[in-house]
């Protein structure tokens, strides 16, 4: 499951949104993300469900690698809507000894796990569709007016960039360490998810290791070179906002509007029927 992570990840293509501007793209995942989180009702859902799969059209990125990337978080997942499921009041349909099972319990599971499965996605379509230096360009001009109060926002965009790069790096390494164990006669595949979780800690101390390694020969590197922060530097490719990022930012706060409608004026009619 941890080889099949793509969070991170970049997928070369050639789609309108890859031609974006990052600061775009980073402003659309949070107002995507703000918009899951809206009070719930049927067409908020249903309009943020057309929404992304326009967006995933659009990115030209193949649905089956974002679906692989749920697949590492599928645990995770399966257990908040467990949680939701036993731990809701409400009007109860199966009970089973101390546990039951409610109308609302199943309904607010089902949201989570929506919820939950879009936020992977959408997340995942940024990463996809920005290179890591991108988006560290992006971050730092996104969030430039923090310098005013002394927060190194270039070095927390550089940091955030290096650790999104680091994901496929390390999960490659990870792969390249169990076939080598496998080879060995380890055994991966077999039991439990309890019983395989506990034979991949012996795999810890050999990634973390090499993590440690990289993350010197990085140090290292940019020493080499003289970085010494983002003060002063310029831009080989600067950031400058085109006619499409503009009609991107208009279709982006209509969605939210749109959103907002849905959710607080039409899903007080129509809606999931829990609070």
């Amino acid at each position: 499951m941890i080889r099949q992570m793509t969070l991170g990840q970049y997928y070369k293509t050639d789609s309108v949104l890859h031609t974006l501007d990052p600061r775009v793209k980073l402003s659309g995942t949070m107002i995507f993300v703000i918009s899951l989180f809206l009070p719930k009702s049927i067409p908020a859902m249903i309009l943020a469900t057309v929404f992304l799969f326009l967006i995933i059209r659009i990115s030209k990125v193949p649905f089956s690698m974002i679906r692989r990337g749920i697949k590492p978080l599928l645990f995770i997942i399966c257990f908040s809507a467990i949680v939701n499921l036993f731990c809701t009041k409400g009007h109860i349909l199966i009970e089973f000894g101390p546990l039951h099972i409610t109308r609302e319990g199943i309904i607010l599971s089902a949201y989570l796990v929506i919820r939950l499965v879009y936020l992977i996605m959408g997340s995942s379509i940024m990463t996809f569709t920005t290179t890591p230096n991108e988006l560290t360009d992006g971050l730092d001009k996104a969030l430039h007016f923090l310098n005013r109060v002394h927060i190194p926002v270039h070095e927390l965009a550089m940091m955030m960039s290096i650790a999104l790069r680091f994901i496929p790096i390390l999960t490659e390494e990870l792969d390249k360490i169990m076939k080598a164990q496998m080879s060995r006669g380890a055994d991966f595949e077999t039991g439990n998810l309890l019983q395989r979780a506990a034979k991949l800690i012996p795999l810890l101390v050999p990634l973390f290791i090499s993590a440690i390694r990289r993350a010197s020969d990085l140090a290292l590197a940019m020493d080499a070179r003289c970085y010494n922060g983002g003060e002063g530097r310029t831009k080989l490719k600067p950031l400058i906002y085109e006619k499409r990022d503009y009609v991107a930012y208009g279709i982006l706060l209509v969605y939210l509007i749109a959103m907002m409608i849905c959710s607080l004026v039409i899903g007080s009619k129509i809606s999931f029927g829990i609070k």
